[in-house]
């Protein structure tokens, strides 16, 4: 069995083992982060996190503590924790980072794709596109997450996807703040044009597209956060 058909049959078998209830607990933490539950720069108390989530304060601590480690959460003190802002200067640094970590994954991604990955990439889009469509903003977020995340996966480059995996959560918060300053239409992306590249095996074309899509959205980002709130 080649490994292209393995990860295909291997897509098919049965439900994922449970996980731990800590883990459990980690990844529903990290979601409100990546997708901006957790506004930027807003404190929130670990007893307050307790009660969103439904846990004891020993799993949300250990959650915490990673997430802090990762860059996505900051100790504010008086058990209170908060999402990083970001500035210019980070808002630069993950521009650099992304315009040449996503094209590169794409294009190992676009040697590795099948028909099924396709499919599977396509569908993800077409669901993103109906969530624009109907200004579902959390939506959006996460459909365009599961886009690029899938398309890390398909690089079978596990060390460069966790670091991609990692600048999502310095970025996604603010993702939701643009997205409630100019709405789910006003950020484009070049995933059709990705998808168009990689049915036709043009690596090259793939990470151009990609790159096209990371810098106009960093830069939407950028705009977005460089312009102060109008007083209503």
């Amino acid at each position: 069995m080649t490994s292209r058909t393995a990860r295909k049959s291997g897509s098919q078998t049965g439900p994922a083992p449970r996980l731990p209830a800590h883990e459990t607990i980690y990844r529903q933490l990290r979601a409100l982060v990546l997708f901006g539950d957790l506004a930027p720069g807003q404190a929130v108390t670990i007893q307050g996190l307790c009660d969103r989530l439904g846990a004891g304060m020993t799993p949300v601590r250990e959650a915490i503590r990673r997430l802090i480690a990762e860059g996505a959460l900051e100790f504010q003190g008086n058990r209170r924790v908060s999402v990083p802002l970001l500035d210019a200067g980070n808002i630069g640094e993950l521009i650099y980072a992304r315009q040449w970590l996503d094209p590169h994954l794409a294009r190992r991604a676009t040697e590795r794709v099948t028909p099924f990955d396709l499919a599977r990439l396509t569908a993800i889009d077409d669901d993103l596109d109906a969530a624009i469509l109907r200004g579902d903003m959390r939506g959006y977020l996460e459909l365009n997450y599961r886009f690029h995340r899938a398309l890390y996966e398909l690089a079978a480059s596990p060390i460069l996807t966790d670091v991609a995996d990692g600048l999502w959560l310095r970025f996604g918060p603010s993702l939701r703040v643009v997205c409630g300053r100019v709405g789910t239409e006003g950020l484009p992306d070049r995933h059709k044009d990705l998808l168009a590249a990689m049915r036709a095996g043009d690596g090259e074309a793939a990470a151009q597209a990609i790159r096209e899509d990371v810098v106009q959205g960093m830069e939407q980002v950028r705009r977005s956060l460089s312009r102060k709130p109008r007083d209503d």
